[in-house]
């Protein structure tokens, strides 16, 4: 049984992988090359200083520590750090983080954190929107061209009634239907989007899906078209000296910047090439952690990885399986058996997404958060707590997939996971109450109403819903 860990990276990833290890009993010693946490080492890639989170912060927060409820709910940069920091006092976990070190032995321990190198460096801050789709941004006199290749969904972090976006829509009942009816709840979102700005008429609207690519996040980037600070133009064809030619053969002269937002490459300069064998565009990795071929299981991949939702509540998740496989609770399944499942998986998401050498990990976000919490054996059991306690259990149906539900019971129960769960959205609306002004008068509700809804939607589920579709979001046994 492994005892001593090391941890390569003390930032979202290597953060959770500490605590998770002291959790467990492990000894966890962390090696950063940074003075600090969530520095790179230079040369590596960098945040602009305007960077502001696009996940909200109950998304993006641990299951053991909410956000305060004071902080904004997309925040800067400077304010995820100090969440960071709160969060590593609290658990006692800087007193394991060795910064400064450029260079670590190789060790057959546990590993946090990827290296991610620009394919483009650029010494120069410019505003940009990258995500593989809208690559290049062409400073112009008065005005910025954005080449966008194949097009974007882009929208923004304020959602309907100027909520996070990402609190609304996200569910397990949103994605059970999203499941059941892919194509219908495709169009709804799109259409949706769309009345906030023509994606076709902003020469924007992508050939895929709104759900087979992460979209673009940006409040700013509609206004900067509608006003004529950004012109969207097709791909590149060819550099001219300082005159640049698109594919429908317009050009610019006197080009004075060009930024290739193209995303990274991903690399382990630390591990021996038999660890580094790829599937396809992603790495063969069992669950996006542990390589198969490695025996004993002395290496997990914690934070590499990619879904529609925050990173954080995944490389937590991680973690949490990972110290657990180390510990010898859990056992891996044979090496056969693992490299049939990333065969599987890979297929399946190449079938649902558009993957591929800039987005090789890709995962369904509650599907996967639950696959490994099954795994630990956290994963809520809906059921069994409309029996126990009905009021919780609605709020994990209908309420955002917040990462406190993997609290509420098994190894690593936290005793205020319910509250933290019941007074979410108390710290979403904390922030707006800087001028509060009094509340209109309302007429009472009916609740006949509100319950003819929720049983016409219930009713519709479980009409729909197969045995082996509603055992992906539910586990059914009612005993624990």
């Amino acid at each position: 049984m492994v005892r001593k860990v090391l941890v390569i990276g003390a930032g979202i990833s290597g953060l959770t992988s500490i605590k998770a290890c002291l959790d467990e009993g492990l000894e966890p010693t962390c090696f950063e090359s940074g003075h600090d946490m969530e520095e790179p080492e230079p040369g590596r890639a960098n945040i602009y200083f305007s960077v502001i989170l696009n996940s909200s912060k109950e998304r993006m927060a641990y299951s053991d520590f909410p956000p305060p409820a004071e902080l904004p709910n997309n925040m800067h940069h400077s304010e995820v750090l100090l969440y960071l920091r709160l969060y590593a006092q609290n658990f006692n976990l800087l007193q394991h983080i060795h910064f400064k070190v450029l260079r670590a032995l190789r060790a057959s321990t546990t590993t946090a954190g990827i290296t991610a190198v620009p394919k483009v460096c650029m010494e120069r801050e410019w505003w940009w929107w990258g995500s593989g789709a809208l690559e290049v941004i062409l400073p112009w006199t008065s005005a910025e061209l954005l080449k966008s290749r194949s097009g974007a969904w882009v929208v923004s972090r304020v959602g309907e009634g100027g909520l996070p976006v990402d609190m609304l829509g996200v569910s397990r009942l949103d994605m059970m239907l999203q499941r059941l009816f892919p194509s219908w709840s495709a169009r709804v979102l799109e259409n949706k989007v769309n009345k906030v700005f023509d994606h076709r008429l902003y020469g924007l609207k992508p050939k895929h899906g709104i759900f087979a690519q992460n979209a673009v996040v940006s409040d700013d980037l509609p206004a900067r078209i509608i006003s004529g600070r950004v012109q969207v133009k097709p791909n590149v064809k060819e550099f001219r000296g300082s005159r640049v030619v698109f594919e429908d053969g317009s050009s610019l002269d006197k080009v004075d910047l060009v930024v290739f937002a193209t995303g990274y490459n991903y690399g382990f300069p630390f591990l021996p090439p038999e660890l580094q064998t790829k599937c396809g565009y992603r790495l063969r990795l069992y669950k996006h952690v542990f390589p198969p071929s490695l025996t004993p299981p002395t290496l997990a991949v914690v934070g590499f990885v990619h879904g529609l939702g925050a990173l954080t509540p995944m490389a937590e998740m991680q973690a949490r399986w990972a110290t657990r496989v180390f510990k010898g609770l859990i056992h891996l399944p044979s090496e056969e058996t693992m490299l049939q499942d990333i065969e599987r998986d890979m297929a399946t998401m190449h079938q649902k997404y558009a993957c591929s050498e800039h987005t090789p990990i890709q995962v369904d976000y509650i599907p996967y958060l639950d696959s490994l919490a099954d795994l630990v054996g956290v994963r809520p059991n809906i059921p069994r707590l409309f029996l126990k306690d009905p009021r919780l259990a609605m709020e994990i149906l209908l309420g955002p997939c917040t990462s406190y539900q993997y609290r509420l019971s098994g190894p690593g129960q936290w005793a205020g996971a319910r509250q933290a769960i019941l007074t979410q959205w108390e710290r979403v609306l904390q922030p707006f109450r800087s001028r509060v002004l009094p509340e209109p008068e309302h007429k009472p509700s009916s609740g006949l109403s509100i319950m003819m809804v929720f049983s016409g939607e219930a009713l519709l589920c479980c009409f729909f819903i197969n045995k082996q579709t509603l055992s992906s979001f539910f586990p059914l046994k009612l005993s624990h």
